[in-house]
């Protein structure tokens, strides 16, 4: 068991050799980042008349007292130079962004916390100010206080590095990827710029995860991230986005930029983007998707079923399958709860809702919400003007996005940075 140590406990005080003599005073602590889930503590930076050095930790001792001591023969005179995967715990971590990657959330690290664990000094956790009563992570107290704050255990954090000069540093792929697109693009907009730049860049290696992230960006924060990249590179992203939220983003690129654009998407996804575009934004044409499952009226129930694992529909689309006539014209909705539950071989128009309730291209927002909330709805079908054809679909989610207010999360508290 272990007593956690506060960083600032250090930080600023005078560092004595072993005659009892000040020579220094300690400037910050070194880690070093790696697979371990609390970083060792490596050594410290010490200015010697007024020059900043490095000694290792092995020359350290005291810590635990809290009077630091040099215990070796000789200091070596080489100003401090970082090395690659290290980290200052006071200039790259203290008061600065880091990222919960169990919440999804920043939060700003008030103090840092230490420990020495197994005859090593590590770094534990951080302190994010908080009200609750201080958790020992190993078992002791905190310095023996009964301070009250909320700590992280450093194995949940991951911190920024875009203003660390090292450029191996950067924050690993694998452990974005544990994380909701909305987390992800919620911390990318209450980052600063050159740390939202650099989740985009860690979430680009994986092209599906980065466009899934765009999605959930306000058009602010997309635009910004688009500004800096080739005509090449933004169409390649729009081009792994829904049709939909491609259009969306599209109408809100600067004029100049739209046709190049467009002109490099893919043809099958430069069809559906144009043809949104040619819908009003703030109707039921301009939100609507136009991927979703539809099966003949000899279908089954299981053929229904197999027509949504088949599907390469967003998953929002898949809670209805549409049943058509031989014409292409619609004549029921299923929902997938009474696919579930029917029995396989009965005909799926049989489970479904005869009585098709519908919206058109044209309408306004407010009327498709009217609609979609009245028959409790979670995808609605877009018809055309003659009730002949099914052109899209429209989603609870796609809806509520536009609905709610720019901001409304931060105005809400849910993607402020924790305190």
């Amino acid at each position: 068991m272990a007593d956690i140590f506060h960083l600032s406990t250090f930080l600023h005080r005078p560092m004595y050799d072993q005659a009892g003599d000040r020579i220094g005073r300690v400037q910050d602590l070194v880690a070093r980042l790696g697979d371990e889930p609390h970083p060792p503590i490596v050594g410290a930076v010490i200015r010697i008349e007024g020059r900043d050095l490095f000694v290792p930790i092995r020359k350290i001792g005291g810590l635990a007292e809290g009077r630091v001591t040099f215990q070796g023969r000789r200091v070596d005179l080489r100003r401090f130079e970082r090395r690659p995967g290290e980290l200052l715990l006071g200039e790259d971590l203290r008061a600065r962004h880091l990222i919960n990657l169990v919440r999804g959330r920043l939060i700003v690290a008030h103090e840092i916390e230490i420990a020495e664990v197994s005859g090593r000094w590590e770094v534990v956790g951080v302190n994010t100010g908080g009200r609750r009563k201080l958790r020992r992570l190993l078992g002791a107290s905190a310095n023996g206080s009964e301070t009250t704050s909320t700590v992280v255990d450093f194995a949940q954090i991951e911190p920024f590095v875009s203003h660390v000069p090292t450029a191996r540093l950067r924050i690993p792929y694998r452990k974005l990827a544990k994380l909701h697109p909305a987390q992800i693009a919620d911390m990318v907009e209450q980052a600063s710029h050159e740390e939202g730049e650099e989740l985009i860049e860690a979430v680009g290696l994986d092209r599906e995860l980065e466009a899934d992230v765009f999605e959930e960006l306000d058009t602010t924060h997309q635009l910004e991230f688009l500004e800096n990249r080739s005509d090449a590179d933004a169409a390649r992203l729009l081009a792994r986005m829904e049709p939909d939220n491609a259009a969306d983003l599209i109408s809100e690129i600067e004029q100049e930029r739209r046709v190049p654009i467009l002109e490099q998407l893919p043809e099958n996804q430069q069809v559906r983007v144009r043809n949104l575009l040619s819908y009003n934004a703030d109707t039921a044409g301009g939100l609507m998707n136009l991927d979703y499952v539809a099966v003949g009226e000899a279908a089954t129930v299981a053929d229904a079923l197999s027509a949504i694992r088949r599907s390469s529909a967003p998953t929002e689309s898949l809670h209805t399958v549409f049943v058509l006539d031989a014409m292409g014209q619609p004549v029921g909705a299923c929902p997938i709860a009474n696919l579930v539950r029917a029995r396989e071989s009965e005909l799926a128009l049989n489970v479904a809702r005869t009585q098709l309730t519908h919206v058109h291209a044209h309408w306004d927002l407010h009327r498709v919400a009217r609609t979609m909330s009245d028959f409790n709805l979670t995808v609605l079908p877009v018809l055309d003007e003659d009730h002949g054809q099914m052109v899209g679909v429209v989603t609870v989610d796609d809806l509520l996005e536009v609905l709610l207010p720019q901001g409304w999360r931060r105005e809400f508290g849910m993607s402020a940075v924790e305190e």
